[in-house]
């Protein structure tokens, strides 16, 4: 029988358990704390489909839920449970291209919930005023399918290793991976390369235990704390910095990049590293950019010359 999954509980990989009915599979060991369920630290924990349920439970399937159009089930930002299926076709649909019915469903059957969880209240305190309903849904559901897939890349990292020497993997919090990149150093402590989905694109920044989330990136000149995100790991023997200053250009580097993230268009973000106030900070360049900006100090500075990840 699978056990129900417990607060102040070491987890190791491999371990399945149980929580509001709905079975998880471990992504990362740790010890569990009170605030970090499974729902809503997708870092740690995958949710299993119901196919693939282990022990008593697999018995106990429930059937298919329906959706009263009603209007009686609560806000899609109320749910307390995830009772819809989408596919990986799905998933690569921005959320204003989905029909009005398929909407519906995501939103009663609490299939944007995993994205509000993680984004978690203090996202919408932050930003969200400006927006209406219909754009709050559209960023939930963009940085769901970010988390979904950084999700798959962790898993496929934890099943089958490395396959090369940079990965993004998931973490949370404050905990770093034991063979994460230093991308730089502050007073002395190595400064990590972290990225995270901000409205609509995916921004590189930084990580470090000493953070007040774990992370930071930086957007539009103001410095992000983020408690989920993806770290860099790997092995420094397959990568070098190289040199370069003002708008990047990929073609004069003599190597290739390491893709960091992407803006909301989609144009590349490659990872740059550059020192400021006594520090090497990591931060984001690209060919749009007038140079490396890294966040720090509660906003983004923007330094000339700087150097950039690339693979050996």
């Amino acid at each position: 029988m699978v056990a129900q999954w417990e607060p102040g509980t070491q987890y190791n990989l491999g371990d399945v358990v149980v929580y509001e009915g709905a079975q998880y599979k471990i992504i990362q060991p740790h010890r569990s704390q009170s605030d970090w369920t499974p729902p809503v630290t997708p870092a740690l924990w995958g949710r299993l489909p119901e196919s693939a349920w282990v022990g008593d439970q697999q018995q106990q399937q429930q059937p298919p839920p329906t959706y009263n159009q009603g209007g009686d089930q609560k806000p899609w930002n109320e749910q307390s449970s995830q009772q819809v299926h989408i596919d990986h076709e799905e998933r690569k649909k921005n959320w204003f291209d989905l029909d009005d019915d398929r909407k519906k469903q995501l939103e009663i059957g609490g299939g944007l919930l995993g994205g509000l969880a993680a984004l978690g209240a203090g996202y919408f305190a932050y930003k969200e005023h400006e927006k209406s309903e219909e754009e709050k849904k559209a960023q939930v559901w963009a940085f769901q399918n970010w988390l979904h897939d950084a999700q798959a890349r962790t898993e496929e990292y934890h099943r089958n290793g490395p396959r090369g020497p940079a990965t993004w993997i998931l973490n949370h919090g404050r905990n770093i991976p034991q063979n994460a990149i230093a991308g730089g150093e502050e007073h002395g402590e190595p400064l990590y390369i972290a990225r995270a989905y901000y409205e609509g694109g995916i921004m590189v920044g930084k990580a470090s235990a000493r953070l007040k989330k774990g992370a930071a990136i930086g957007f539009k000149h103001d410095e992000i704390d983020v408690e989920t995100f993806e770290i860099l790991i790997g092995d420094m023997r397959g990568l070098r910095w190289v040199d370069t200053s003002g708008h990047l250009d990929v073609q004069s580097l003599g190597a290739t990049p390491v893709e960091g993230g992407r803006e909301s268009d989609g144009s590349p973000i490659y990872i740059a590293q550059a020192p400021h106030h006594g520090g090497i900070h990591p931060g984001k360049a690209s060919a749009v950019l007038d140079g490396a900006y890294i966040p720090y100090d509660g906003t983004e500075k923007k330094v000339k010359e700087y150097r950039v990840l690339c693979y050996a």
